[in-house]
């Protein structure tokens, strides 16, 4: 019935001592497994959060004058000026003007087959 009953009869009880780093390792395992779970949640989850991050960025960053653009809010425009932290964007047939965070741009409409012109100035070689 019970698989104990003989052993308790006999009277043999034989002990094993696990080997020690037997025993280390068993105890590592779980600390193992957990580093492993927040490697994987890193890859899985926190990574391609930055990426996709970074690409907002850039496209923010990228953005020209005479741009389409759409904003988080849904409102559909064309780019006029752009500044430090704002964007002066043209919506509507009646070409009403309002100024946006660039934090508020979701997507550029404009594809563009050259890249961003830069705005330094460091090309010119005048060696007055």
């Amino acid at each position: 019935m019970f698989s104990f009953l003989p052993i308790l009869a006999d009277g043999d009880v034989t002990t094993t001592v696990p080997d020690g780093n037997a025993g280390l390792l068993g105890s590592l395992m779980p600390l193992l497994m957990l580093g492993g779970v927040v490697v994987l949640m890193y890859f899985m989850m926190i990574r391609p959060q930055k990426k996709q991050k970074q690409k907002e960025q850039k496209m923010r960053e990228d953005v020209r004058v005479g741009d389409e653009i759409t904003t988080i809010g849904g409102i559909c425009g064309r780019v006029l000026n752009i500044k430090e932290e704002t964007l002066v964007i043209e919506t509507g047939a009646d070409r009403s003007k309002m100024s946006i965070k660039k934090w508020a741009l979701a997507s550029v409409d404009t594809i563009h087959d050259d890249p961003a012109p830069d705005d330094d100035d460091d090309d010119d070689d005048d060696d007055d």
